[in-house]
């Protein structure tokens, strides 16, 4: 009996061996460096911090892709409409495709929950925020990645690091199930301040309104429309940058020699709140008045 039972532990510590071999230590690391900003993501938007943590991991290889090192962007997400912000080029479904920059990690895990409550991905926000399997299949489903086994391998990724102690919170209360609604009410939750350009900031969203940030920001609506340069009649569009103190007359040091090239739809007023300048300021350094309209393909000096 006690030979059988040596056996069998032999066997299992056989086994946890296996197992253990098989956890990458630079995931361990990164896992130990992300898993707050992963858990501060769900309590934000009720994404699952498993599946935040599993997609970075993925995406990045743990910190380490090219995307990762020379541009912050762990989530592999591409420029797509709508994006002002500057970017570098890397070969992936085509050749030379055009992928987000950001200035830091903390940017692109915003960025990946703000791309995650567009109209394609709100039938995720249906499920159990503790079913990650179904959040797997369902990224996949909705087109996220084009990897056939993508979803498998953010399912292998979670139960191989135990990534669902993640989606319990600090207090080990779990996540309360969040319907998206059709018209994708995040308004009800308290929007994030950001530093952009060493100013504090907000985002704008659907169905936002100056009373309504003037309240939640505790800054006047009065203070909210002189700092951002319009009046009342004109709620900046969703995704825009909203400040809540005077805007720098440049651009951050990181955009010295850099030229913002124009895209479709963007205005003069747009490129100064997505940098963080003055509208003005824009106008002087780039010596226009403004009767000045940009048209695609123009440069604007930003700093």
């Amino acid at each position: 009996m006690r030979n059988l039972r040596f056996i069998l532990l032999l066997c299992v510590m056989a086994v946890s061996s296996v197992l253990l071999a098989q956890r990458n230590a630079a995931y361990e690391r990164y896992i130990e460096q992300y898993k707050d900003a992963a858990i501060d993501q769900m309590h934000k938007y009720h994404i699952p911090a498993s599946i935040t943590l599993a997609q970075a991991l993925l995406e990045s290889g743990a910190g380490s892709s090219y995307l990762a090192t020379r541009a912050n962007n762990h989530f592999g997400i591409k420029v797509g409409v709508g994006w002002t912000g500057p970017y570098i080029r890397r070969d992936d479904d085509a050749k030379g495709e055009k992928f987000r920059k950001y200035r830091n990690a903390a940017e692109s895990y915003e960025d990946h929950s703000q791309f995650l409550l567009k109209d394609r991905y709100k039938r995720l926000f249906n499920l159990d925020p503790l079913d990650y399997k179904a959040w797997a299949r369902g990224l996949k489903a909705c087109g996220y990645a084009t990897l056939p086994t993508y979803a498998d391998r953010l399912i292998k990724i979670i139960d191989t690091y135990d990534l669902t102690q993640y989606d319990e919170d600090r207090n080990g209360l779990k996540p309360k199930r969040k319907r998206h609604s059709e018209d994708v009410k995040v308004t009800s939750i308290k929007h994030p301040v950001q530093m952009v350009n060493g100013k504090r900031c907000i985002t704008v969203r659907q169905g936002d309104t100056w009373a309504a940030l003037a309240k939640e920001t505790k800054v006047s609506k009065r203070k909210l429309l002189k700092v951002n340069e319009v009046d009342e009649s004109y709620m900046p569009p969703a995704g825009m940058n909203i400040f809540l103190e005077k805007k720098a007359k440049k651009a951050d040091a990181q955009y010295k020699d850099y030229w913002h090239k124009v895209k479709a739809g963007e205005s003069m007023y747009s490129v100064s709140q997505f940098y963080g300048i003055r509208v003005t300021s824009l106008y002087k350094m780039n010596f226009k008045d403004d009767t000045y309209v940009p048209i695609s393909g123009d440069l604007l000096k930003v700093r």
